[in-house]
Formats: structure tokens, sequence, C-alpha cells
């Protein structure tokens, strides 16, 4: 053991610095040689072999064990102890943690994957008594165990959950490991599994499986771009059609609602004018008939009841001149709702509102024709 060593080394120590102190003062003259002198030497050296015998340092990091015949007398705490001579033996153990490597291990996985492992245990003595009494080498013990735990533990796994379930393997071996080590007064503190390596064939048919993965995220990956570039393209063709249609939409509207508005106020013109437009025309025919070279007319009956009405203004005529003059014709019920006479202001409002808020600009009323004045002064050609 350690300490039994530690203690013949410092025996040895002591006696060869006594030998040596010894020869050079019989080498300088300073002792001289008689019984006396060897006896004195015998138990000097005597006295120092069980000095160094008797003398036990524990350090303050571990615990001995101390026998004495080969029976144990207890366990040496940190500090300076004195023991018997000659008869005495103590075993150290060290009560810091403990770092074991266990070798590489091969085994078979559950679906017949060959694999290899290796891991590090992490022990500590609590009970220095038992570990001396319990296990011949503690640690010895320990690593034989870790490694046989470790092959069966991989041998229950399938190939996938040991390269992924580190954590679970830990986790297995060191309950299965606790039990008889509790019983030697060890601590297993933690069990770390540093690799798990396949063979070689399968490490080749995973890569290839990984790559063959990876290519399928990327053509997955392109196609969802390729999609959601399409469905961008064709949501901005959506909204370009709709903003044309639009556009369109509202250029037709104002074309018609202009068309409209054109249309009611000529009508509206021709309201104002009413049957003095169709008199002014009416003269306006009896003055090319007048020209022509025919000297008999046949005039239609309303034209010449409208002419007259207005014969207090034609030279020669007989109609009375307190006659009441002529007025504008209103249109009936039926015909202002078809040309929507009653509606302008409103067609109006709203066109008006509807460009403002689209350019800011208003469309412009149209200024009706001026009402055409009948000639009252010209006289029409009689036959």
């Amino acid at each position: 053991m350690a300490s039994e060593a530690q203690r013949r080394s410092t025996r040895n120590t002591l006696l060869l610095v006594l030998g040596v102190a010894v020869v050079l003062g019989f080498a300088l003259g300073l002792v001289s040689i008689n019984p006396a002198t060897i006896a004195g030497l015998v138990l000097l050296s005597l006295a120092v072999v069980v000095v160094s015998d008797s003398v036990e340092i524990v350090q303050a990091y571990e615990k001995r064990a101390l026998t004495v015949f080969g029976d144990l007398q207890g366990i040496l705490d940190p500090g300076i102890h004195f023991v018997p001579p000659f008869v005495s033996r103590t075993y150290p153990y060290d009560m810091r943690t403990e770092t074991l490597d266990v070798p590489r291990q091969e085994a078979i996985t559950q679906d017949n994957s060959p694999v290899t492992a290796d891991a590090v245990v992490y022990i500590r003595v609590m009970d220095a008594e038992r570990a001396f009494l319990e296990v011949d080498d503690y640690r010895r013990a320990t690593l034989a165990l870790a490694q046989t735990t470790l092959r069966a533990v991989l041998g229950d796994m399938e190939l996938d959950e040991t390269l992924s379930r580190r954590d679970e393997i830990n986790r297995r071996i060191r309950e299965q490991i606790d039990g008889p080590t509790n019983e030697w007064g060890i601590r297993v503190e933690s069990v770390e599994v540093r690799e798990v390596k396949p063979s070689m064939d399968v490490q080749s048919a995973m890569e290839q499986q990984t790559a063959a993965e990876r290519r399928r995220r990327a053509m997955i990956l392109e196609a969802q771009g390729e999609r959601r570039s399409a469905i961008e393209r064709a949501e901005g063709d959506k909204q370009s059609n709709v903003v044309r249609a639009q556009g369109e939409k509202q250029s037709q509207i104002l074309e018609a609602q202009g068309d409209a508005i054109s249309t009611v106020l000529r009508a509206k013109s021709a309201e104002s004018m009413g049957e003095r437009a169709i008199v002014d025309k009416g003269m306006e025919t009896l003055a090319e008939i007048g020209q022509s070279e025919s000297t008999t007319f046949v005039l239609p009956q309303e034209l010449t009841s409208l002419v007259g009405r207005y014969g207090k203004h034609l030279t020669g005529s007989e109609i009375r001149a307190d006659s009441d003059p002529i007025e504008s014709l209103q249109f009936d019920t039926e015909t202002r709702e078809m040309l929507g006479l009653d509606d302008i202001d409103e067609i109006l409002a709203e066109v008006s509102a509807l460009e403002n808020g689209s350019n800011g600009a208003g469309v412009p009323e149209p200024e009706p024709e001026p009402d055409r004045a009948v000639d009252r002064d010209r006289e029409p050609e009689s036959e």
C-alpha cells in the first residue's frame, strides 16, 4: 500500500542521513572507532527506525485504516498520529472525487448493429472502513462494473437510441452500478458516455441518409419559394387588373355622366325655348317657302295657329292687338322624367363631388344655348 511504502521511504531516508553523518565523523576524526561508539550508533539507528515507524501523518484530503497484528483498529483522521511500531500498518483512502476512464467497449445493439463506446465514471469514497473491508480494490472493481454495465445498456437499446439518447444511457448505467458500489462505501457521482460510434458500414449508410434528407429539404424549400413567388406574382397581377378595371369603370362612368349631363342640359335648353323655338323654326321655313318658284303652298293647321298667335306682330293681320303673348310650352311629367329634368341639380352635384374626390377638378357646366328670339318685325311673304 501507499502508506507502507511512504513509511519505509521515510525510514530509509533517516537511516541514510545517519549513516552519512557517521561516515563523515569517522573521516574527519570527530568520532573514534570503539565499542561504545558502535553501540551508540546502533541505538541511534534503532531510535530513528522506531520513531519513523511509529509516527503517522494523515493528509487533510484522506483517511487511513489502521491495523495492528492484522486487526482493524480504526480509521485515522487527518493529522499526526502515533501508532505501534513494527506491528501496525495503515491503508490510505483519498476522500476526494476520483475519475475512472472506462476503456472503449464493443457491443451489439438490440437491432443487431455493432457499436463501440467509452465513458468516464466519477466516484467518491464515503466510508473508508467499508471500502477497506468490503472490497479488495474499489477502483478496479468499480471500473470493471462500469464496463460490463455499459455493454449491457447498449445491448438493450436500438442504434438510433444509442446515438441520440446519451442522457438515458448515463442514467441507466449509474442506476445499475449504484447498488454494488454503495455496499463498498463508494458513491458514483456521475457517469458520462463520451462517444458512441457505429461500424464503418453503418456510418456510410447514415451519411448517405443524411445527404438524401438534406437534398429533400432543399427541394422542398425551393418548391415552397417558387410557389410563394408565383402567388406573389399572381397577387400583383390581380391587384393591377383590379386597379385597371376600376380606372376603366370610373372613366366610363364619368363619360356616361358627361353624356347624360350634356343631354340633360340640351333638354333643359329646349325646355326654356318651348314653342318659341318651334315658331322661329316655322318662320324660317316660311321664309324658305316664299323664296321658291311655286305659288301654291299647303301649311299644317298647327303652324297656321302658331303663326296666328303672332299675328299682332305681322303687317295687315286681323288678329287682335290685345291677345296674350305666346309663352314657353312646358313638357309633360313623363317627358320630364325621361329626360331627367327634375334631377339635373342632383346629378350635377354628384358628378362634381366624384370629380373632386378623384382629381380635385370639377366638371364645368356647359352654357345653354341662348334662346333664339323670334324676329317679330319680319313679315312673312304671302302669295
